[in-house]
Formats: C-alpha cells, sequence, structure tokens
C-alpha cells in the first residue's frame, strides 16, 4: 500500500517502490542506462546518459501525476526504474520498467513490482486503465504483460529496428473492472 507521508511508496513481500530521486541517480543508475544489453529494446539506447541528462529527466516529473519510481529490493538496495504517465481526464496511465540490476534478472522481480504498480494504479488510484508497449522480439516483456493480466490490443507493424530487424511494437491493457 501507498504511504500517506508526502514521499510515495507501495510496499511489498520483497520489493518497495518509492519516488526516484536526485540521490538515486549514481553511478550505477547511469551505469544500467549506458549499458547495451540492458537497454537492448528501449530507444534509451540511442542516447548517452549522464547525471544532467537524468537530473533533467527527474525534473520533468515535477508538478505532474506522473510517477519515477525506484525499484528497491528490500534489504538490498536499487534494483531499476519504474514510470507510470498518468492521463486523469482519461483514467489511464501508461506503465514501462527497467530492471538494470543484471544480477537480478530472471527472478520474477520485475514481474512483482509491475503487478505491484498496475494493482495500485487500478486499485488505490482507481484509474480505469493501465496500458504498456514494447517489441515483439522482447520475450521477457511479453511474458510480464500477459502474467500480470494484461491483454493485447494491437501493434504497429515492423515499426522499430533491433540488430538490422524490424519489430512490431505490440500494445497491452489492462481494465480496472477485469
Amino acid at each position: 500500500m501507498a504511504s500517506s507521508g508526502t514521499a510515495f511508496q507501495i510496499l511489498g513481500d520483497t520489493l518497495r517502490l518509492r519516488d526516484f530521486t536526485e540521490v538515486d541517480v549514481t553511478p550505477a543508475y547511469l551505469s544500467w542506462l549506458n549499458d547495451p544489453v540492458t537497454t537492448r529494446y528501449s530507444n534509451q539506447r540511442f542516447v548517452r546518459h549522464t547525471r544532467e541528462t537524468s537530473l533533467r529527466y527527474l525534473q520533468s516529473f515535477s508538478g505532474t501525476p506522473n510517477l519515477f519510481l525506484s525499484v528497491d529490493r528490500t534489504g538490498a538496495g536499487p534494483i531499476g526504474t519504474m514510470t507510470a504517465y498518468i492521463s486523469t481526464v482519461h483514467g489511464t496511465a501508461d506503465m514501462g520498467i527497467l530492471i538494470g540490476d543484471r544480477t537480478v534478472w530472471g527472478q520474477g522481480l520485475g514481474g512483482e513490482a509491475w503487478s505491484m504498480l498496475m494493482a495500485w494504479l487500478l486499485d488505490q488510484r482507481g484509474l480505469r486503465k493501465v496500458t504498456a508497449g514494447t517489441l515483439a522480439c522482447n520475450m521477457a516483456m511479453l511474458r510480464l504483460m500477459e502474467k500480470s493480466g494484461m491483454h493485447h490490443e494491437g501493434s504497429r507493424a515492423r515499426q522499430e529496428i533491433v540488430d538490422g530487424i524490424a519489430w512490431d511494437v505490440m500494445y497491452f491493457a489492462r481494465f480496472r473492472d477485469e
């Protein structure tokens, strides 16, 4: 559940989602953003990230309903980040996730974080729909979205290039009443 204080957080069994802050712009965080393996399916792979560009991105959330969160493993610190771009007028949010710490890949922590935030957005925040998109070649993300109860809504055929191959961008959604 989210805290009632000024700092946002959602607590789970093994994870905590909390506001990403300036102190989170660490060398480890920058290494995640600049790692070609971690960002293989993200357009972030085309950008060189620095402390300054990361602080500008963090500042872009100020004064908006959008969320930029640190994904922390209980007792072990940050393992990734999440975003939720919220449209209050439409009652929707578009989610994203980056598990940057490759030592935890394959342990289900991304799925746990995803489900925690999606449940909070639909139940606690009262949004009617949560959406997300990924490339058809990003099998881990496709499994994560399907396991979380999201349904395929549509695709953009051969929209983006990865390793010289054009891939579909696939869009998924889950409604509060599902």
